[in-house]
């Protein structure tokens, strides 16, 4: 028996072909889960910590630089508070590279959670390592112990989906076909969807799975769209996920097998559209456009599929930045908060979907603070990537020629009505057809799992 995956940016899921019909592996009484991973950290007692010459020089930089942002600003602090404030940061860094040493790591991931488990666990705990899509990392330029730790990551994902298909099916699933975008988001070009392929190959073999296929997610879509099609007809597939985008072009319907003629990509998708809302709606909360803060110290808060940057934002002094600003940033500094305010940020685009006005609470920032966002934010958020898929649409238009019959929508945010207008505005001729948001390439991925 031959499993479908889709592993996504934002949701995961999985699906076996059995007799005809599909059937979705549940997680708990969900049939996909968040790509989150939360694994407690294993750290060294601070009393293990030893002031080295290396660390003391460390400690004495710090100091030197807090003296120069002191006298910059006209505020006094005596050299013993400057020099424990240091010491601490000094501190918090060295258990830091604690928990990213291999032998901490491999304890790490087996204590791991999933989804939005993990999510609760992170934020009732209020310690550990809490990774978001990780997927959105794997073509990126790594450090080989940064890629070992990712690979470890995929690895129990995939394990995980791996046991509870098992499980559920009362088979021991051995074989898969993943799913992949066209385009990796990459930092390295090319190259980065090669590394992608081959962490994601390498942890499905570490997973326990004898065999792993790839295909990719647009030409998983059109066979999905394939089988519920009477008719043959020429169509353009749509598939907008959190972190990118892939069309195919594809001739489907009838007793014919599905064609798939070419296919296009580009490396954004809803979590771009986050990155926005949040930058523009929630962080001048916080002081963005506002303090002389710099405005990648938002982008570092905002970006939590970054542990790097995630790490940078921790790092950042904000005590002498004026209140409220100072000490609500210092807040996001706590651990999960930046977590939480992703929750939100993402709550809202959903709720902005449909609805005119959306209010998040934050108080886990400060008492009664709240962000009241219009459907207009939205909209001037979201802007930037419209521009992106529609450029990408009228690319497809260009090389196919004739207008298909179809344009076949897919994707977590195929459910947006800007994206449906998008598509419409570059194919009018066109039957616009929504297909399932959340499953429709993991349908597919099932059937070609089972022809295979």
């Amino acid at each position: 028996m031959k499993l479908g995956i889709d592993f996504g940016t934002s949701n995961s899921a999985a699906a076996a072909h059995i007799d005809g019909t599909s059937v979705p592996i549940r997680f708990g009484e969900a049939l996909q889960f968040r790509t989150t991973v939360y694994f407690p950290g294993v750290m060294r007692d601070p009393s293990d910590f030893e002031l080295t010459p290396a660390l003391e020089q460390q400690v004495e930089q710090l100091v030197e630089s807090a003296r120069r942002d002191i006298r910059a600003s006209g505020i006094s602090r005596r050299p013993e508070q400057l020099r424990a404030d240091a010491l601490r940061v000094v501190r918090r860094q060295w258990m830091e590279e604690r928990i990213r040493e291999p032998q901490s790591s491999t304890t790490l991931l087996q204590n791991a959670l999933y989804g939005d488990e993990a999510l609760e666990a992170y934020f009732e705990e209020n310690e550990g390592n809490l990774v978001q899509s990780p997927k959105s990392m794997l073509g990126y330029n790594l450090h080989p112990r940064a890629r070992q730790t990712i690979t470890g990551i995929a690895t129990h994902i995939l394990e995980h989906i791996r046991l509870t298909a098992s499980r559920q099916l009362r088979h021991n699933v051995r074989s898969a076909v993943l799913g992949r975008p066209v385009q990796f988001r990459s930092s390295i070009g090319a190259a980065g969807n090669d590394q992608a392929l081959d962490i994601l190959r390498s942890a499905a073999l570490a997973a326990g799975f004898d065999e792993i296929e790839f295909l990719e997610e647009p030409a998983a879509a059109a066979m999905h769209y394939h089988a519920v099609s009477t008719q043959r007809h020429d169509a353009v597939i749509v598939d907008v996920g959190g972190g990118t985008t892939d069309i195919a072009h594809a001739s489907v319907g009838g007793d014919s097998a599905p064609q798939i003629h070419r296919a296009w990509g580009i490396a954004r998708g809803g979590t771009d559209i986050d990155l926005a809302l949040s930058l523009a709606g929630y962080m001048p909360l916080f002081g963005r456009g506002i303090t002389r803060v710099p405005t990648h110290h938002y982008v570092e808060a905002a970006t939590v599929q970054d542990m790097t940057r995630q790490r940078d934002f921790r790092q950042h002094d904000y005590r002498a930045v004026d209140a409220p600003y100072g000490p609500r940033l210092q807040a996001l500094q706590d651990t999960g908060n930046t977590a939480r305010l992703y929750r939100a940020v993402e709550d809202c685009k959903i709720a902005l979907s449909t609805d005119t006005l959306h209010a998040s609470p934050l108080d886990f920032i400060e008492p009664a603070l709240v962000v009241e966002t219009a459907a207009p934010q939205l909209a001037g958020a979201a802007r930037g990537y419209l521009d992106q898929l529609e450029a990408l649409l009228q690319q497809v238009r260009a090389d196919i020629g004739p207008a298909p019959a179809a344009v076949f929508l897919t994707g977590g945010m195929s459910r947006a009505d800007y994206i449906r207008q998008a598509a419409a505005n570059v194919f009018p001729e066109a039957t616009l057809v929504q297909g399932d948001p959340s499953f429709g390439v993991v349908q597919g991925l099932a059937l070609a799992a089972s022809r295979d």
